[in-house]
């Protein structure tokens, strides 16, 4: 542990100038940046200092930076609460609102005073309060010479006693995640907030422009925002939902500049970051281009194509499955061009090539050929013996536990009866609750006959492509009826089985405990459940997990390895949800022979693109007639023309939906959204020529709340400036507010580790 602290420290030393690292590759700890990235983000023109973006003592954007319901990131816009996201971030929320009556997916919703925000009870905003390195906690005792299994008890041990002695104030809690591969640790004090109402929200002919066909897609035209009000009780503190909440008074909040972008322009991504694996070896990219990707993108193939038929064939089935199916088609898309960009860019090649050099360099030092030369040979093998049983992992998670919807919640129900087997009455009664209260919302958007025929195509599919014998009971249930008529034994077993049939689950789970597990197991879809449940845990999960946990390891090694062998670079930590920064710029890019982007859309490209009556390219009649007579107010650029989108160098994935778009004096200029197609390996690969994250323009956003919704009140809350108008800057657009010393009481500011 004391040699991995040592070699960040050398990392964090070391000049910019030498990390091999391009503009707008990394996510960085924001409480980091005036050590690792200060002096190059100025270099790019940012105007702010560290501080200005990340402080414990004082407001800073970090306070503006909320993490939405946990899997988005959205951004305070004024100080009364107001956060602007991703309308596919708070598209269950306004589904969830949503009726035929009242069809805010349809027509959009804006609530004209505050007496009219929505509530959403499972939606929740989290911020961070502060983030410390505790590697030296959380490593205690951990050397070389223990097992994995002793690693992990020694570091849970140290875990517990850091809870235990860790000072939070009243509605803090305390998150600690590994990063690098578990070779450091940091602990995140939040503050989160339950009582989130939405305030607006476009309609999707806006908010949801080009659906499926331009998802992931450049040049885009969607705008991609919505509007929610975080409320707090009278302490300004978390309060649960009560009518006598009021708005949040936030300790920073966001600028927005009016002055647009122009190529070159500096821009930082704040937010949230769910995952990425930028460190694997080669066999492993290898192994996700030609064999996982492909399996898990062939699964969907056959589950989308039977939803969209029904969804565009059906009003109401469109409501029901619209959340649903983007859902699923969103990393569909994103697995092909994912695999589309690593071959485009010889990904696998460049892993190899740093291996070569990581190989020559080992043999020149015997101190690290001893200690890390069999780090390359052992990934060699554990991803060679690893790969059926990924691919079958991987099938069997695709099809029972994700595109058929009856057959996850059998395997929730599944969880149920395992709590009363367990001779737990008390966990077997909080559960069934849970999971009634969860039915209720399930059942309202769920329609067996869709799910049936999805059902029949992925059996017959599972049955096709499963090897170690993972499907035999499907085979053999179709054996004994005398024929392999997926579609006859689907409708059949949906007849028989109680599951998919809301009222009849519900008769099972309102008898006793022992009788409704009496019940469950004999019905046919639970029976076929617990069959290849088990089969795929002796066939494939035990070996899996075994060969995974070797990999681990070596990955963990490697990690340190990397750091030690190439003391010239620097080293960003994988995404993990926390908190993070990337930086780069406003630039097109050139995805192949003769073609190339500029990096801004204009409202000129969604009339372009525009179908009349087609769910994914229809215009509202009212966006029309604003086109038509250049009604764009404050909002147009200096030609006369109306923003939609734009795009940047930075370094982005999944949870940075809604991220802002800061510029160089700290205000907000967009929403990040998505990444272009030829970009979307980022995770495993950045690579500058291509990898570009996609935004909404801020100024659209303001046209469309002000010239299209009409809803000036919102206008009014927010700051607008005209930052590139006054080009003299003294020091930080920030306005700095001192926390209380009461606050501060026990706390130390956040530092970069010592030698």
């Amino acid at each position: 542990m004391k040699n991995w602290i040592k070699l960040l420290s050398i990392a964090i030393l070391l000049p910019t100038a030498s990390t091999g690292l391009l503009a707008g590759e990394g996510m960085w700890l924001p409480l980091l940046l005036k050590a690792l990235n200060e002096s190059e983000m100025q270099s790019m023109g940012m105007k702010m200092t560290a501080e200005d973006i990340y402080s414990v003592n004082r407001g800073s954007l970090k306070d503006a930076i909320v993490h939405f319901g946990g899997f988005c990131t959205s951004e305070l816009i004024s100080d009364q609460g107001l956060l602007l996201t991703n309308h596919h971030c708070g598209y269950g929320a306004i589904q969830s609102h949503t009726s035929l009556e009242n069809n805010y997916i349809r027509d959009g919703f804006w609530a004209r005073s505050l007496a009219d925000e929505l509530p959403n009870p499972s939606l929740s905003a989290t911020f961070i309060v502060r983030i410390e390195d505790v590697s030296e906690k959380m490593l205690k005792g951990v050397t070389d010479k223990l097992s994995e299994k002793e690693r992990q008890s020694m570091i849970d041990k140290n875990m517990a006693a850091l809870k235990e002695s860790f000072a939070l104030d009243i509605h803090e809690e305390l998150v600690i995640r590994p990063f690098f591969k578990g070779n450091q640790y940091f602990a995140f004090v939040t503050m989160t907030y339950n009582d989130v109402r939405l305030v607006g929200a476009p309609p999707e002919m806006i908010g949801k422009f080009g659906s499926d066909t331009d998802n992931w897609v450049w040049p885009r035209h969607t705008g991609d925002f919505a509007l929610f009000r975080i409320y707090a009780g009278a302490d300004n503190m978390p309060a649960e939902y009560s009518e006598d909440n009021v708005p949040y008074k936030p300790k920073h909040f966001l600028p927005i500049s009016l002055d647009g972008v122009a190529p070159d322009d500096f821009t930082l991504v704040f937010g949230f970051p769910g995952r990425t694996n930028q460190y694997l070896p080669s066999f492993a990219v290898e192994q996700t281009v030609d064999v996982l990707n492909p399996a898990k993108i062939g699964v969907r193939d056959i589950a989308l194509k039977i939803v969209d038929a029904e969804m565009r064939a059906d009003a109401q089935v469109k409501i029901q499955y619209a959340s649903k199916f983007a859902r699923i088609a969103n990393y569909w898309k994103k697995w092909i061009g994912e695999s589309q960009g690593l071959k485009a860019t010889d990904g696998v090649g460049r892993k190899q090539r740093m291996e070569d050099t990581f190989t020559q360099r080992l043999q020149n030092n015997p101190q690290w050929q001893k200690k890390y030369g069999d780090i390359l040979p052992q990934f060699r093998q554990h991803y060679k013996e690893i790969e059926t049983f990924a691919l079958m992992r991987d099938y069997y998670g695709e099809i029972i536990g994700r595109n058929i919807e009856i057959m996850r919640i059998v395997g929730y129900l599944n969880n149920l009866t395992k709590r009363l087997e367990s001779n737990d009455e008390a966990a077997y009664l909080n559960y069934r609750d849970r999971l009634i209260n969860y039915f209720e919302g399930f059942y309202k958007d769920y329609q067996s006959r869709i799910d049936q025929k999805v059902f029949a195509a992925l059996m017959e599919h599972y049955v096709e492509k499963a090897q170690l014998g993972i499907a035999d009971p499907v085979k053999g249930k179709l054996i004994l009826r005398g024929n392999m008529d997926y579609a006859a034994w689907a409708k059949d077993i949906y007849a028989e089985s109680a599951i998919p049939h809301r009222d009849r689950l519900m008769a099972i789970l309102d008898k006793t405990p022992g009788e409704s597990v009496a019940a469950l197991q004999k019905d046919p879809l639970f029976m076929l459940y617990s069959e290849l449940s088990k089969i795929y845990q002796a066939k494939v999960s035990e070996t899996y997990e075994d060969v995974n946990g070797k990999i681990n390891r070596l990955q963990r090694l490697y990690m340190e390895a990397l750091m030690e062998v190439f003391p010239e670079k620097r080293f960003y930590p994988d995404a993990n949800s926390t908190m993070r920064v990337t930086y780069g710029k406003v630039n097109g890019y050139e995805p192949r022979d003769a073609v190339t982007y500029t990096p801004v859309t204009y409202l000129d490209g969604v009339m372009e693109k525009y179908v009349p009556g087609d769910y994914e390219f229809d215009v509202p009649q009212k966006l029309q007639e604003l086109y038509i007579s250049k009604d764009y107010g404050q909002y147009a650029d200096k030609n006369g023309k109306m923003p939609v989108c734009f795009i940047g160098s930075n370094h982005t994935t999944g949870g940075n939906s809604g991220s802002p778009a800061i510029d160089a004096h700290g205000n907000l200029i967009g929403l990040n959204f998505d990444r272009v197609w030829e970009g979307t390996m980022s995770d495993i690969n950045y690579d500058a020529s291509i990898c570009r994250n996609i935004m909404v323009d801020i100024r659209y956003v303001l046209f469309i709340v002000d010239k299209y919704a009409g809803a000036q009140r919102l206008i009014d809350e927010m700051k607008l400036v005209h930052p590139k108008k006054n080009q003299r800057v003294e020091g930080s657009t920030i306005k700095r507010k001192r926390l209380p010393k009461k606050g501060n009481k026990g706390r130390k500011a956040a530092t970069v580790p010592k030698n």
